[in-house]
This record gives C-alpha cells, sequence and structure tokens, in this order.
C-alpha cells in the first residue's frame, strides 16, 4: 500500500474565487427549492456556442418584429420590443467581451445556465408585449429548456425548466392584445389559451426529458467508451513492463550469482557469530530472494502444474504474507464465514498471487506493527481486506493513487533500515580489536523491493484483470489505532471459487 500508489476515479476539483455572477443565483434557488446535485452529467456549451445562438435569436426577433410592424402594419409597441431586442444584443456584447479574457471556447456549464436563463426572461418579455400565449412563436420557450436539459447537471436544468413553466403562467394571466391588422380585433377564448398554454407545459416537459434521457445515454456510451480506452492503456503499459521484467530478471541473474559467490566465501571465512558472519547472512538470504523473485518473473504460465491449480482461501493469505513474516511486524489473518460452511478452494491465479503479495507488502512496509489480512466470504463475493496501522494513504495522493510512477515511498521503513545496516557496516574500522560492539539486533527487517510508484499500479491492473474490483480507505481508527490504510479486493464468489464438480473433473 505504496501510500502513494493506487485509484481512483474522481477527482476533486478546486473551487476558486468569483464574483457574484447570475448561476450563483441559479443554485442559491437550487438550494432553497431543496434540490438534490445530481452527478454532474453534462459540461455546459461554450461562450461562443452561446453568443452565435444569441446573434441568431437577436436576427430572427428583429426581423419578425420590424416585419410586422412595417410590412403587415400591425399596431405594436415597437419601442418597448426594440429594447427588449436591445438588451439582448447588450447581453451578448458582455459575453463577447468575457470570452475575449478567457478562453471562450471550452464548455462552462454556470454561465451556459446563466445565460440560457437570461434568454427565457428576455423571450418571456418580448412575447408579453406582443400577445402572450396568442402569439404562435411562443413555441420558442421550449428551446432553451431542452438545450439545458441535455447540457447542464439536474439542478440547473430543473431551475431553467421551473422557469419557463413559471413564463407560461405569467404569459395565460397577463399580456398585451395580440397585434393584428387595423380596425380588427383577435381575441382569442380563454378556454383555448389555456389548452395552448398546457400544450405549450407539456412540450416542455416531453421534449426537455427526451434531450435529457438522449444525452444520458451518450454519456454512459462514452463512459464506457473512455474506461475501455483506459483499460487498454493499462494493458499495453503492463505488457511493455513484463517484457522489461523478463529482460531484467534475465540480465541480474549473473551478477546475482557471482554476489552469492562472494557471500558465501565471506561467510567461510568469517568467525562464527561475528558482524562480518551477520553480513554475509544477509547478503544471502536478500540474494536469494531476489533469485526467486527472478524466477518468477521470468517463469512462463505454461509451467504450472495441475496439482496446484486451486488453494485454499486461508492458505492464499498465508501464502502472501509468509515472505513478511519473521520480521518486525504481526501479520493477523482471519477468515469471516458463513456458519456450517467450509472456507471456499480458490484459482490459484497467478495474477491474484502477485498482485494480493504486492499489497500485503506495502502494507508491510508502511505498518506500525501490524498487518491484518481479512477474508470475507457471502452467498455472492469473496472480499479479502488488508489493513495496516502506518500513517495511512496522503490525501493529495489519492487523486492519482493507481497510476505508474506515483509513489511517496523512499522514506519507508524498510528502506530506512536497510540504510542503516548499510551505513553501520560502512562505518567499521578496518582493526577488529578496536571495533565497538554491534547493536542489538532484535529481528531482521526486509527491505523494500519498491519505490517507483509501480507496485500498486500493477497489482491493481493484475486483480481487476481477474475479475476483482479494488478499492481503498481508512484503517481501524474508530478502533483506537492511529490511522493506517485499507485495500480491499472484491470478486464475485462464481469467479474465483472452484466448484466441487470441477475440482472432481481435475482429479479424473
Amino acid at each position: 500500500m505504496s501510500r502513494t500508489e493506487a485509484p481512483i476515479p474522481s477527482h476533486a476539483r478546486p473551487q476558486a474565487h468569483h464574483q457574484a455572477y447570475p448561476h450563483d443565483l441559479i443554485q442559491a434557488a437550487g438550494e432553497l427549492a431543496g434540490l438534490p446535485e445530481l452527478p454532474r452529467r453534462g459540461r455546459g456549451l461554450s461562450l461562443r456556442t452561446l453568443i452565435v445562438l444569441r446573434w441568431l435569436a437577436v436576427i430572427g426577433q428583429t426581423s419578425a418584429i420590424l416585419t410586422a410592424y412595417f410590412a403587415l402594419h400591425f399596431p405594436l409597441p415597437l419601442w418597448e420590443c426594440l429594447t427588449v431586442i436591445g438588451a439582448g444584443v447588450a447581453m451578448n456584447l458582455a459575453t463577447m467581451a468575457r470570452a475575449r479574457r478567457i478562453d471562450g471556447s471550452l464548455p462552462d456549464g454556470p454561465r451556459t445556465a446563466a445565460q440560457l436563463g437570461f434568454d427565457i426572461l428576455q423571450l418571456a418579455t418580448l412575447l408579453a408585449l406582443t400577445g402572450g400565449l396568442a402569439n404562435p412563436f411562443c413555441l420558442l420557450l421550449v428551446a432553451p429548456v431542452t438545450i439545458a436539459a441535455a447540457a447542464l447537471p439536474a439542478r440547473q436544468a430543473v431551475i431553467l425548466g421551473i422557469m419557463a413553466l413559471i413564463a407560461v403562467g405569467f404569459l395565460f394571466s397577463w399580456s398585451l392584445p395580440l397585434p393584428w391588422r387595423l380596425h380588427e380585433h383577435l381575441e382569442l377564448p380563454g378556454l383555448y389559451r389555456l389548452g395552448l398554454g398546457l400544450a405549450l407545459v407539456t412540450g416542455v416537459l416531453f421534449t426537455a426529458g427526451y434531450a435529457w434521457k438522449v444525452a444520458a445515454d451518450a454519456d454512459k456510451l462514452e463512459l464506457a467508451l473512455a474506461t475501455t480506452q483506459d483499460v487498454l492503456q493499462r494493458e499495453q503499459r503492463l505488457a511493455a513492463l513484463g517484457g522489461l521484467a523478463a529482460a531484467a530478471a534475465h540480465e541480474l541473474g549473473t551478477p546475482l550469482a557471482t554476489i552469492q559467490v562472494v557471500a558465501k566465501e565471506m561467510l567461510r571465512d568469517a568467525a562464527p557469530d561475528s558482524p562480518a558472519a551477520e553480513d554475509a547472512a544477509l547478503i544471502l538470504q536478500q540474494a536469494e530472494r531476489c533469485r526467486a523473485i527472478l524466477k518468477q518473473l521470468s517463469a512462463q504460465p505454461e509451467e504450472g502444474d495441475a496439482l496446484f491449480a486451486d488453494i485454499g482461501l486461508k492458505a492464499l493469505l498465508e501464502e502472501v504474507a509468509e515472505p513478511h513474516r519473521g520480521f518486525d511486524l504481526d501479520f493477523d489473518i482471519a477468515l469471516k464465514i458463513p456458519s456450517g460452511q467450509d472456507a471456499p478452494r480458490l484459482r490459484r491465479l497467478p495474477e491474484i498471487v502477485h498482485g494480493l503479495s504486492t499489497l500485503v507488502e506495502n502494507a508491510a512496509d508502511f505498518a506500525t506493527a501490524r498487518v491484518q489480512l481479512t477474508a470475507v466470504v457471502d452467498a455472492g463475493w469473496i472480499e479479502i481486506d488488508i489493513v495496516d496501522d502506518g500513517p495511512g494513504f496522503a490525501s493529495e495522493i489519492l487523486p492519482r493513487l493507481g497510476e505508474p510512477y506515483v509513489t511517496s515511498r523512499p522514506q519507508a521503513k524498510a528502506r530506512r533500515a536497510l540504510a542503516a545496516q548499510i551505513a553501520s557496516a560502512t562505518r567499521r574500522p578496518a582493526r577488529r580489536e578496536r571495533r565497538a560492539p554491534p547493536p542489538p539486533v532484535t529481528a531482521p527487517i526486509a527491505p523494500s523491493q519498491g519505490g517507483m510508484g509501480l507496485g500498486f499500479f500493477i497489482a491493481r491492473t493484475l486483480l481487476e484483470r481477474s475479475g476483482a474490483k479494488v478499492s481503498v480507505g481508512a484503517g481501524d481508527a474508530a478502533k483506537g489505532q492511529p490511522g493506517g490504510a485499507r485495500v480491499s479486493v472484491r470478486w464475485p464468489r462464481q469467479v474465483l471459487e472452484v466448484t466441487a464438480s470441477a475440482m472432481e473433473g481435475d482429479g479424473t
């Protein structure tokens, strides 16, 4: 559990200080209405897109007003209508000035909501001056709400939809008469106007709901494609790391054999129970461990023995913890199985063994005194929790947890202990009779093999390839521990468990 290595997979966004803007009013209205902030599905529209759309609306509104007044000779409040249109022009000019100061090509949800809210108010005011619901252009109220439903988060889209419905109710209650020919007056029956209002409300709700559904399906598809691309990139990076590991195993075999030969000679020449003998024994022990690791890296999948194709759950936990026993840590292994059932036997997949071993090693590297491995089995899932009593995950690392080359391990306990042992050996005087007595050795400390920030990345990729879901969190601080970290690996039981019929078939 390198405190810097693991996923996860939402990103915190710092909130910059900003001045009051119309979108703040929309957000405050949502909070007063008690609407929850649903997950952001859309990112809004860019300012440039909003500017173009409003210029089209201004041109259309101006053409309709001037045509009705000068070509059709409809008696309508010309200057009042032009003033409302001028407000739209002023808003667009201000938006253009703002777009020059910032990158106007980037989507901006809050500003999109503010701009669409202004469009609803401006269009509702213009309709109120030109006949209200009797004006056939009242259908345009559907447009801003549809755009909001397709491009904005739920709260902002709902607020704009409510604004449009309030505008419909206002236009039904009050508006100037519909402009018509001179000396003629067109008065629609109240029931007909009510039908127009209900039709407009239905259109707003239906088109907004349809746009929301289509956008949600598109977002799901986009998320699936992004996830697939992320997995493929991980597999490609892991394949490259596999080739690098095989090359390293081949190249390191010869110098490692030389180190072992020299260490054996040092151990043979040194006096029994002398510091030199202890150092030589430590070098041999760690060289043998390196040889075992290199052997595993260079092994081929077809070298596996059918007799070890499955393993007991507790035996698996013991296997991944065994390399770290005998040092300065206590390992607690526990199984939680429903009463009356036996511990399941699992498929012994190399990726599971290697992934769990890496997680346990990371936990041991950061633990203070204890590492706990707990397996929980129920009807549908098998979950393994790896908990240590170390400092826990650093908050600044969590957003990048699981990415390669992300690490905070250089000052880890095991590496510090190894550096102290090396420094102590290099400070010894040449003459044996003047050597200071060595410090008491309570227990050897295993040096870490990590530090490059690849451990959790590789472990997570391997475990997810086996069908697992990896999650991270805090340890047992609630139980009086100093914090700690927890890594949970969860598989569907049918993916990992070896059934009795399968074992009988292998036996035959």
